[in-house]
C-alpha cells in the first residue's frame, strides 16, 4: 500500500505533467511572453500556490516544457526512422516526419527555434537547449550517413534542409516543403553515393 508521502508524490508529479502539457500548447500557438501564470493556472486547474511550489519560477516551466517537447519530438522522429530498413530510407524517413508533422492543425514551425527568436538572447537556459537540440539532431543524421558509407558532410548538408523545411513550412503554411526537402535529400544521397563508389573504384 502507498504511503502518504508516496501520493503526495504521486499527484505532484500528475500536476506537473498537467502544467507542463498545458504550457507547451500555450506557449507554442502563443509564444511565451504572453501567456501568464494566470493563464497557466486556469488552463490545468492547478493553483498558483501548487505551481509556484513545483515551478518557483515562469522560466523554470518554460525550460521543463521544452525538455518535454525535445523528448516527444525526439521520441516521434525515432519512431519513423526505426521503421524503415535501410540507412538510406531511414534518413529520407525524417522527411516523411515532418511531413505529418506540417500537416497537423496546430503545426506553428520549429517549437526550438520559436523560443530561440523570443528568448535566447535574454535566456541562456533556453539557448543552451536549443542548441542541443539541434546539435542532437545534426549529429543523429550524421550517424546514419556514416552507416550508409558517405561522407559525414552529408549529415550537416541533410539537416539544413530539414530545418529549411521547417522554416518554410512555418511561413507559407505550405506542408509540401517537407516534400521538396526531401526530393533535394535524395538526390543529395545519391550524389554522395556515387561520388564515393568512383573513389573506391
Amino acid at each position: 500500500m502507498a504511503s502518504i508521502e508516496d501520493r503526495r508524490r504521486a499527484e505532484d508529479e500528475s500536476r506537473r505533467d498537467r502544467i507542463v502539457a498545458a504550457a507547451d500548447r500555450l506557449y507554442y500557438t502563443r509564444g511565451f511572453s504572453s501567456v501568464s501564470m494566470d493563464e497557466l493556472r486556469d488552463a490545468t486547474g492547478v493553483s498558483l500556490r501548487s505551481l509556484y511550489k513545483l515551478f518557483p519560477s515562469k522560466d523554470d516551466i518554460i525550460i521543463a516544457t521544452l525538455r518535454e517537447r525535445r523528448r516527444v519530438w525526439a521520441e516521434g522522429l525515432a519512431a519513423y526512422v526505426d521503421a524503415a530498413h535501410s540507412p538510406r530510407d531511414k534518413l529520407l524517413a525524417v522527411y516523411d516526419f515532418l511531413a505529418g508533422w506540417f500537416c497537423d492543425d496546430d503545426f506553428r514551425g520549429c517549437g526550438f527555434l520559436n523560443a530561440f527568436a523570443e528568448l535566447g538572447a535574454v535566456n541562456t537556459d533556453v539557448a543552451e537547449i536549443v542548441r542541443e537540440h539541434k546539435t542532437q539532431f545534426q549529429h543523429g543524421l550524421v550517424r546514419l550517413v556514416e552507416e550508409l558509407g558517405a561522407d559525414p558532410s552529408l549529415g550537416a548538408q541533410l539537416a539544413l534542409l530539414a530545418e529549411g523545411a521547417q522554416t518554410t513550412a512555418a511561413v507559407t503554411g505550405d506542408p509540401r516543403a517537407a516534400d521538396h526537402a526531401r526530393a533535394a535529400a535524395r538526390t543529395l544521397i545519391g550524389a554522395a553515393l556515387e561520388s564515393g563508389t568512383r573513389r573506391v573504384a
